[in-house]
């Protein structure tokens, strides 16, 4: 976990909290997707000519990658059709850390030195506190089903995650693999949206055409940018520097959709920075 690292990957969280904002700020969660995932297959069409293509140990893996990534988007989608961004977004983020830290144990047989374990912990530390303020301060019962949609959104992320790590290092061109799986990926929920919506899918669209694509570059920006990283670091200390989106994420709320950032975000902001320096330190 190098500097250049950290930085590509905090670039990474920023980017990627700006795109989540856009989805959930759109009122048709369907239509919001089906523009994310068009961009963001557009921009690998246009990599396509200029990467080389992944090597064939890879493939299992792209392909693994496109059906829990079409499941997380699915799950995104219902946690922000059920619950509040400020919410969903700090559960779903901050339930993957921990989790990728055991799967790329056990898969990737990545053992974190000492400061790095310590960072991951005390990072996901402030992120499940983010989460947890979140349920505790909105003031209302917990939305169970929400809450449900977020953490399984989580799991998946973090399933994801590690697939995406050891698919890259086995296909020899990180950009080559980032290039397919966007293409690829991007296509199943507009699809699915074409299929359902037909005819007034593109009255429907139409209005939100400029949020919704440029949330897709800043999706494919976004991932390229973690999954090149996880070529040259660790799983679990990029995943857990990654979701200090969730940071960004609470500011975006606070100042655009008039959400209380407080003190508890402020100490999550802290635990994060903390973290970051034990990861950075190992």
């Amino acid at each position: 976990m190098t500097p250049l690292i950290a930085a590509a990957v905090l670039t990474a969280a920023v980017t990627h909290a700006g795109w989540n904002a856009l989805a959930a700020g759109t009122k048709d969660k369907l239509v919001a997707f089906t523009l994310v995932g068009s961009g963001g297959s557009l921009c690998g069409l246009a990599m396509l000519p200029f990467v080389e293509t992944p090597a064939a140990g890879a493939w299992p893996y792209l392909i693994a990658s496109v059906v829990v990534h079409v499941v997380y988007q699915a799950l995104l989608m219902r946690s922000f059709t059920l619950g509040d961004f400020g919410q969903m977004y700090p559960i779903a983020r901050g339930t993957a850390p921990l989790v990728v830290t055991v799967l790329a144990a056990v898969f990737a047989a990545e053992l974190p030195g000492a400061p790095q374990l310590a960072g991951v912990a005390v990072a996901s530390a402030g992120l499940v506190g983010l989460a947890l303020w979140g349920i505790r301060g909105s003031g209302a019962p917990p939305h169970w089903a929400a809450i449900t949609a977020a953490v399984a959104t989580g799991l998946a992320i973090a399933s994801y995650t590690v697939i995406d790590g050891l698919g890259a290092r086995a296909s020899g061109t990180s950009l080559g693999f980032i290039a397919w799986l966007m293409v690829v990926e991007g296509l199943p929920i507009p699809l699915y949206a074409l299929a359902t919506r037909r005819g007034r899918l593109l009255a429907e669209v139409r209005p939100e055409a400029v949020r919704g694509l440029i949330g897709g570059v800043l999706s494919f920006f976004a991932y390229g940018l973690v999954v090149w990283a996880q070529t040259r670091a660790a799983l679990a200390p990029v995943a857990a520097l990654r979701e200090s989106s969730i940071i960004v994420g609470a500011a975006i709320g606070a100042v655009f959709f008039k959400e209380r950032f407080g003190t508890p975000r402020i100490a999550a902001a802290g635990l994060m920075v903390v973290g970051i320096g034990l990861m950075l330190l190992g």
